[in-house]
């Protein structure tokens, strides 16, 4: 209010008490904001987010406190802001922003949205959403001391989706269950092992065959059932329904298995009922994930002829060799030798076990990062599969980065574009358009000595699938293959971010594929497209009312796509967007977006923090810096030229001092 009355015009201090503004999402960034919004004078303020409070949420979202664990972050934060401003009205939200309850009408309640969130899923949907109010959105996001605030008005700028942005990486099952050549394989196996994926990983075909234990069949290589958890809801192997490599017969592989069968009582068992019936025994799940799995997946011959074959672990012999079992440095960074996390694993499952059998039959464990006994059985699992696989092991920081997909949240960088956020409110508010910018927060200072630095709004992309007048994309698969599920959970859903489309055929009868009414359409579902006619050059109409989208979606049927590839994208949209630099393993940045990690405790961690930046003499547009983070330690270099952007120089802004005009680095 201080603010308000004494560095703000009347007019503009007067409208911040009357207008209505939404804020999506109250973590790191939302905390900030909402203190900054009541502070300068707004009064009318709704705040929305799904999420409750966690214990590691206390030491950057400072509205929280430890007695608020548990509790919605939403209605926490408004009692804790009104305790700065009571004269403010602020309604909490606990809830999902992709409620059908928010639609459009309720965006066009507000004058601004205030995008503050952690998930590109959310953030797609709220940009649809005030495209279709017609309400100014101001996006944000941060990655440890990496920031970039933007401003998004339709028809006048680029939309959040004008430029594609990296798909989150996914693993070929078969690579995950056999063949892991790089530490994240092992960490998405150890976190799957606690957690389950009945859905996630396919029912193995050859590989289930029905033998009982130790004849190793219901081994992790099936992954059909969890030790521990609930089933994981995140989307980090990708289906395989074999190993192609393999090409193996499944009785000859049986017959070469260590075990016999001539036990006549053969039944099915999983990983977690035969756990179970060991009462969860640390040696014998031990020797069975480490050594018998390992021995099964030398007798799969073809898997080894150009690669390194596994060595098996024997907690015996471990024990046997007197290793040191403790490292150096902080507990936390230390990497343990072999005999350190076989201590480790053995400690975990015990403690583990103790906790189901506190909860009763049938009770399961959830994973989460934050839990010590969770993370210590992920941490020791994967590094001895690390080491199994003759892999350079990893600590349990590191280990943690990826497994939950962390990027460090750095306080001072949430309070830094919180500032900056309201500022370009105050533009927009004050119709003061043409002086909004993108603005970028560098970890390193450029040549000119500047960490903040302002970039002019790009105009929309007429390609853009999303905000051009017309939507339309095309999309090259197997009709023969694809069946409407697929179409709808991975094409329209995952891929174009829809919420629950409508899809008709333009076939000139107006046949419903898929409908968002439950129960009309679900026989369609695993019929494939062409059972409909659909064929090369077919054209789909898909409506999302919720988002008041629609996508005229144009295919291509082909039988020669790559191998675990479904579908490709070749409309205009991706094609003529500037592609980005090759990725550095592990360096995606966005805010809280998780799409990957990068460990910081690795040797590589220091040169990729080295952002290297060009100067200019020119103030640049935000579609002429690089596409994404992870090329930042490397020089821009020039678009192709059908990306027409930095092919000539922008007309320098006169109101920009030559001081600002810098190259940088833009954040996805």
């Amino acid at each position: 209010q201080a603010i308000s009355r004494t560095s703000l015009r009347k007019e503009l201090a007067d409208s911040l008490s009357s207008c209505r503004v939404l804020v999506v999402g109250a973590g790191g960034i939302g905390c900030e904001l909402l203190k900054n919004l009541v502070l300068t004078g707004f009064k009318n303020i709704e705040v929305i987010d799904l999420d409750t409070i966690d214990v590691s949420n206390l030491n950057r979202q400072f509205l929280f406190q430890k007695k608020h664990v548990g509790k919605s972050k939403a209605q926490v934060a408004k009692e804790s802001v009104l305790r700065f401003c009571p004269s403010a009205n602020i309604t909490a939200y606990h809830d999902s922003i992709m409620n059908p309850d928010y639609n459009v009408e309720f965006f066009r309640n507000f004058q601004l949205v205030m995008n503050a969130l952690d998930n590109r899923a959310a953030r797609n949907h709220v940009n649809r959403m005030c495209l279709a109010a017609d309400i100014p959105l101001i996006e944000s996001g941060t990655a440890g001391y990496l920031g970039q605030v933007t401003v998004i008005k339709k028809g006048q700028t680029e939309c959040y989706e004008c430029q594609p942005k990296p798909t989150q990486k996914t693993f070929p099952g078969c690579t995950i269950r056999n063949t892991p050549s790089e530490p994240i394989h092992c960490i998405v196996w150890a976190k799957y092992l606690f957690n389950g994926c009945t859905d996630d990983i396919p029912k193995p075909g050859p590989y289930e065959i029905n033998f009982t234990y130790p004849q190793i069949v219901f081994f992790v290589l099936i992954f059909q059932n969890q030790l521990f958890g609930e089933e994981d809801a995140d989307q980090e192997v990708s289906p395989d329904t074999a190993d192609p490599e393999v090409a193996w017969n499944p009785a000859d592989a049986a017959a070469r298995a260590t075990a016999s069968n001539k036990d006549g009582d053969i039944k099915r068992v999983s990983t977690k009922e035969w756990a179970r019936s060991t009462g969860y025994d640390p040696v014998k799940l031990f020797n069975k994930l480490f050594k018998d799995d390992i021995m099964y997946l030398l007798t799969m011959d073809k898997l080894w002829k150009k690669r390194k074959a596994p060595l098996p672990l024997d907690w015996t012999e471990i024990h046997q060799l007197g290793e040191e079992a403790f490292g150096t440095g902080l507990k936390d960074q230390q990497v343990l030798g072999v005999q350190g996390y076989a201590q480790l694993f053995h400690r975990s499952v015990e403690t583990l076990r103790s906790q189901l059998i506190e909860k009763g039959e049938g009770a399961e464990l959830v994973w989460d990062k934050d839990d010590p006994p969770a993370m210590d059985f992920v941490t020791a699992a994967a590094n001895l599969r690390m080491n199994v696989f003759s892999m350079n092991m990893k600590s349990r920081f590191d280990v943690k980065s990826m497994a939950g997909n962390i990027i460090p949240a750095i306080a001072t960088t949430n309070a830094v574009i919180a500032g900056l956020i309201v500022l370009e409110a105050l533009k927009t508010l004050n119709s003061d358009f043409d002086q909004c910018r993108t603005i970028f927060l560098n970890k390193q200072p450029n040549p000119r000595k500047k960490l903040l630095v302002p970039c002019a709004l790009d105009p929309p992309n007429p390609n853009c699938y999303v905000c051009a007048s017309k939507p339309e994309v095309t999309v090259k698969l197997n009709v023969h293959k694809t069946i409407v599920q697929a179409l709808q959970d991975k094409i329209l859903k995952e891929k174009f971010g829809m919420v629950a489309p409508d899809v008709q055929i333009e076939d000139g009868k107006g046949t419903i594929l898929i409908s968002s009414e439950e129960g009309e359409t679900e026989a369609n579902n695993n019929k494939f497209l062409s059972d409909f006619g659909i064929r090369n050059g077919s054209r789909l109409q898909a409506d999302d009312f919720l988002q008041d989208y629609t996508l005229l979606v144009n295919l291509i049927h082909s039988e020669e796509l790559e191998k675990d590839v479904e579908f490709e994208v070749v409309g205009d949209a991706p094609d003529k967007a500037p592609a980005p630099s090759v990725p550095e393993e592990g360096k995606n940045i966005a805010n809280g977006n998780k799409d990957s990690a990068q460990p910081s405790t690795s040797s590589k961690a220091a040169e990729d923090d080295d952002v290297l930046i060009v100067d200019s003499d020119e103030e640049p547009s935000s579609s002429t810096m690089e596409a994404s983070p992870e090329s930042s330690n490397r020089k821009r270099k020039h678009h192709d030229a059908d990306t027409d952007a930095t092919a000539s120089k922008r007309k320098r802004l006169d109101q920009q001092p030559a001081d600002d005009d810098e190259d940088i680095i833009a954040l996805d």
